[in-house]
């Protein structure tokens, strides 16, 4: 025996040909008919249709989406504030009670009831409730 005259022990075994009749069956393999079973199959990624559900959303900082007024309660103010110390939109923001948006302080409305410290606000939506309560300690609502 010589070195051309090798062969493997196992000869590679050949790769069965699907979907063209002969010992494979009916079928061959690829089921009845559809999509699948067709030659050059090309399957939308799942990933879109999971995407597609998704409802369209015209930008994350669209001022639609975002409500114009935020509300505070008067238990952050009673924890974030001195007595009779001024509170304004600005100062609120500076403390970081309060997300500006472009730059610009949104309306901001104080919610509550009984506040133990006197509050001097200005430039606040206030609630009745929580006017009653600031005016009764002592502060005032301008």
């Amino acid at each position: 025996m010589q070195l051309h005259e090798l062969r493997p022990k196992h000869p590679a075994k050949k790769k069965t040909r699907v979907g063209r009749g002969g010992k494979k069956g009916t079928y061959s393999g690829k089921g009845m008919k559809g999509q699948r079973s067709r030659a050059g199959v090309r399957l939308a990624p799942v990933v879109r249709e999971v995407l597609k559900h998704y409802p369209k959303l015209k930008g994350y900082r669209s001022q639609k989406r975002r409500k114009s007024m935020r509300t505070i309660s008067l238990a952050v103010l009673e924890r974030n504030f001195q007595d009779k110390e001024k509170v304004t939109p600005q100062l609120l923001a500076e403390k970081k009670l309060l997300a500006s948006f472009k730059g610009k302080v949104p309306v901001v409305k104080i919610i509550g009831k009984g506040a133990t410290k006197a509050f001097f606000l200005e430039g606040c939506l206030v609630s009745s409730g929580a006017a009653d309560s600031i005016t009764k300690a002592g502060g005032s609502v301008v």
